[in-house]
């Protein structure tokens, strides 16, 4: 493929899944909306405003959390499976023959049957070399994929919540791509190590990307954290 091609064969694959993680991320803006007045009224108690900005960008975080769920933790193409059942029913059971949500999982005895693949799936750094070695534009996808879709892992709680310092980063992206490698061995999904590897890293790379922010425009990123109430922001609700 040329440049261009593969610039497109990119595009098209992050919007493929952007569609799959829509459907969740508009349970996180309800999920928002819902929380709004209990935050609200917390922040009142304590004398403190949140900005627009805040909440703007606290509501693309919880639209990214949830659209992370909806990516990594129901089963693959879930979503595009749905999309090809409201749309194109007929076709979509015809070729898919997915009566029920069951049938898109594996059933407990194929799950014990990857089992003595473990001690592979844990071997750190192999589909990393892999990707690397052989620079497809699939494995190569993959691989900065995992990365990315952690960045904002790192760099909204930093923008959010002040004290929060790297070494909060970091273990909350592992945890966190620890349980989603750990669901995904029960869902049938891919399980991997260098997964984690390169999900934490991404969650390092978001909180950096937050610290630069910071010191290039720091009155800018303060912004973005609750400030007394009566202060006055163009940025203030």
């Amino acid at each position: 493929m040329t440049l261009s091609e593969t610039a497109w064969w990119y595009l098209g694959n992050i919007m493929e899944y952007c569609v799959q993680m829509f459907p969740c991320m508009l349970v996180g803006v309800v999920g928002y909306l819902f929380l709004k007045p209990f935050r609200r009224k917390r922040l009142q108690g304590k004398m403190l405003v949140s900005s627009f900005a805040r909440e703007l960008a606290l509501l693309l975080f919880l639209m990214f959390c949830a659209g992370l769920i909806s990516l990594t933790l129901f089963p693959a193409n879930f979503w595009s499976y749905v999309t090809d059942w409201l749309f194109f029913h007929e076709r979509w059971a015809i070729a898919w023959g997915h009566e029920n949500l069951g049938n898109f999982y594996p059933s407990w005895e194929q799950v014990m049957g990857e089992i003595p693949s473990l001690p592979e799936m844990l071997k750190p750094f192999q589909e990393i070399r892999r990707a690397l070695n052989r620079m497809s534009p699939w494995l190569m996808f993959m691989l900065l994929g995992n990365i990315g879709m952690f960045i904002p892992l790192g760099f909204f709680p930093a923008l959010l919540w002040r004290g929060w310092r790297w070494w909060k980063a970091v273990p909350l992206g592992f945890l966190c791509s620890c349980t989603i490698e750990f669901i995904q061995f029960f869902i049938g999904r891919s399980t991997d190590i260098d997964d984690v590897i390169l999900n934490t890293t991404g969650a390092l790379l978001g909180y950096l990307l937050y610290a630069l922010v910071r010191a290039a425009f720091p009155r800018l990123a303060a912004k973005f954290h609750c400030t007394p109430k009566g202060e006055v922001s163009i940025w203030t609700n």
